[in-house]
């Protein structure tokens, strides 16, 4: 075979793959170079020691500089004037030329890396570290280098970089949040409901940088729209408007998030419940009291959902004595048993077959 036939033949193999792993919408190992580049393997891989764009390491070996992988390479010296310079891009400076325009359709093109595109390519490796450093921005990497000075603003603004990882307040959560695990391009920022809140929430200061209303209801306060009744408000989720949106717990992610998973409802998670007599259901369910007297509906089901059959009349019977009597008695026991002695006799004889 000739070797022009063989760079031919190697070029076409190397697109196929970058296809379908961008298709995928995952970054190839191969996708930020040229197929033709003598340095890539025939099979597609990179020779020992290589690095691809996103790894952290700016190699000139591998044709890496400021203007191919602002990613690990830094963006050059004029991205940031608001000039885009023709020695710029929308994939190495997306500040002064725009984003480009294929970011956001979920596919990582060979003009984009995780510095330009991170809504398609993912977060760059270093994300996350603390430091803003390389080709991360506030648009790529808030969490490390703060939110943009838009975000907050009510606008999802795509010029300046917003999107619902970069900026949720505005643009709404990604709809991969709140799935119950913490993974993708998510984080503490982008989604609190699934990777919990950032450190330094709940110092009750609101910091500009990396906190708002939907990331720290707890220091910024509720958003606006919050306790209307509806989950609706764009940033509203179980992390921000516990009110409107109830408490974040997803069945099926091998969590038993309580108090409102438990065996009764989410078996998969919390495991299967073992069911239990009249008098431990009707322990179980004098717990459910609040300090006004007045039982949880939600906790004294799931009490009551634990008891086998033969014992629920009999159950019933000594609930009902013990909340008319809860004012009186309040959790002491040893007053329900003189008070509603009947009722818990009979309770304590009820068994399970």
């Amino acid at each position: 075979m000739s070797s022009s036939l063989l760079r031919l033949v190697s070029a076409g193999l190397l697109l196929s793959g970058f296809i379908a792993a961008s298709a995928c919408g995952s970054r190839s190992s191969i996708g930020d170079y040229d197929p033709d580049d003598s340095s890539v393997l025939p099979d597609g891989n990179l020779p020992d020691g290589a690095s691809a764009c996103g790894d952290g390491t700016c190699s000139a070996e591998r044709g890496e500089n400021c203007t191919t992988c602002t990613a690990d390479c830094g963006k050059c010296s004029s991205c940031g004037n608001r000039v885009c310079d023709e020695t710029e891009t929308c994939g190495s400076c997306p500040s002064d030329c725009g984003k480009c325009a294929t970011c956001g359709d979920a596919i990582c093109q060979p003009t984009e890396n995780c510095g330009s595109c991170a809504e398609d390519c993912g977060k760059c490796a270093s994300c996350g570290d603390g430091a803003c450093l390389g080709g991360e921005d506030c648009s790529t990497c808030p969490r490390d280098c703060g939110l943009c000075k838009t975000c907050g603003d009510k606008k999802c603004d795509a010029a300046s970089g917003e999107t619902c990882d970069s900026c949720p307040t505005d643009c709404g959560s990604c709809p991969k949040c709140e799935d119950g695990y913490c993974n993708g391009s998510e984080d503490c920022l982008s989604c609190a409901a699934d990777c919990g809140i950032c450190p330094g929430c709940g110092d009750k200061k609101c910091d500009a940088k990396s906190e708002t209303c939907f990331t720290c209801p707890e220091d910024c306060g509720k958003c606006e729209g919050c306790g209307d009744g509806r989950c609706k408000a764009p940033g509203e989720t179980c992390a921000s408007c516990i009110t409107d949106c109830g408490p974040c717990s997803v069945c099926g992610n091998k969590k038993c998030e309580g108090p409102y998973e438990s065996c009764v409802n989410c078996p998969d998670d919390c495991g299967p419940c073992e069911t239990l007599g009249c008098l431990d259901v009707l322990t179980c369910s004098i717990g459910c009291f609040t300090g006004s007297g007045v039982p949880e509906p939600s906790c004294v089901i799931d009490c009551a959902a634990r008891g086998c059959p033969k014992v629920k009349y009999f159950y019933d019977q000594a609930f009902n004595c013990v909340f008319k009597n809860f004012a009186k008695c309040g959790r002491d026991f040893t007053c329900f048993q003189k008070v509603c002695s009947t009722e818990i006799a009979a309770c304590i004889g009820a068994k399970c077959l």
